[in-house]
């Protein structure tokens, strides 16, 4: 994106709710770009550990003065916390209007702030898509990586900047989306997390000595296959419509580890309709597969 034209936006105070992980990785990008981390709130010992380490320049106070020495105030508490804490902030009367609010929650987007906004402040959902360790590189790992932003009109700027400061891309989600985009994403890494370790687990119980460097090329050609190709890079038994094998998968499974057996099936006629909508898999192929797919 060429940022040239976008304007820089005033240096802010910044105050951080909840600094755990994210919390940690976006301010302290915020800080990089020039704003001061002013002060924080943190309920346990590691997350007000974690403040003293990385914004010694910043007071640890409780959530009403975070507001007030802020210009920007990140809410980056877990996502069924956000609720009460915002309706918290705006029942204690802390000074909310004309402050930019801001969460990192994939799963709300601006509704949850009403709340505050009904006081006068400043709605923002900014949504790193990238998972962060506590390490000290997290900040880094912003470079380059998406963010799903939800403002209203007249903040989109003011979010659009924000973002492209700590070196992220924005990407404008509507409200009414902001639950599909998250089942994406929790679709996509966390359920690969779950795959690609029971692929782990059942490659070992197959008698493999290193499951995991065994499948780090395949997942790594396959995973650029689907980005690059989308269903036009499907491979493997379902597609070619190998009725005899795939059922095979699922007795083996079944002898190994039943609980996998369901999410194979469901993966499999899953893989089988696009296929066949794309056009990858024959529809008499298709057809063949029906009763070894049936979950009985």
């Amino acid at each position: 994106m060429d940022t040239g034209n976008i304007e820089h936006p005033a240096r802010l105070r910044i105050g951080v709710i909840g600094p755990g992980r994210a919390g940690t990785a976006l301010a302290r990008a915020l800080a990089r770009a020039g704003h001061m981390i002013t002060a924080t709130s943190a309920i346990s010992a590691r997350s007000r550990q974690r403040a003293r380490d990385n914004f010694p320049g910043s007071r640890l106070a409780e959530p009403r003065d975070v507001v007030a020495e802020a210009d920007l105030v990140l809410l980056t508490v877990p996502d069924d916390e956000l609720p009460a804490l915002v309706s918290g902030l705006a029942s204690t009367g802390a000074p909310l209007r004309g402050r930019l609010l801001a969460h990192a929650s994939g799963a709300h987007g601006i509704a949850v702030l009403e709340p505050a906004t009904r006081q006068g402040a400043l709605p923002l959902a900014i949504h790193p898509v990238m998972t962060f360790t506590g390490r000290d590189d997290d900040a880094d790992r912003i470079k380059g990586v998406s963010f799903g932003v939800t403002a209203p009109e007249p903040l989109k700027p003011a979010a659009e900047a924000l973002v492209i400061e700590m070196g992220g891309e924005p990407v404008f989600i509507g409200e009414e989306n902001r639950a599909l985009y998250h089942a994406a994403l929790a679709f996509a890494a966390n359920h690969l997390v779950t795959i690609v370790a029971e692929a782990a687990s059942l490659l070992e119980a197959a008698g493999a000595a290193s499951p995991n460097r065994m499948l780090a090329p395949l997942l790594s050609a396959a995973l650029d296959n689907a980005l690059r190709f989308g269903d036009s890079g499907l491979t493997g038994p379902v597609v070619r419509g190998d009725d005899g094998t795939v059922a095979a998968h699922v007795r083996a499974i079944e002898a190994t580890d039943p609980r996998a057996r369901s999410a194979y099936l469901a993966l499999a006629r899953l893989t089988a309709d696009r296929a066949l909508a794309s056009g990858v898999l024959r529809a008499e192929d298709a057809e063949r597969l029906l009763d070894v797919l049936g979950d009985r």
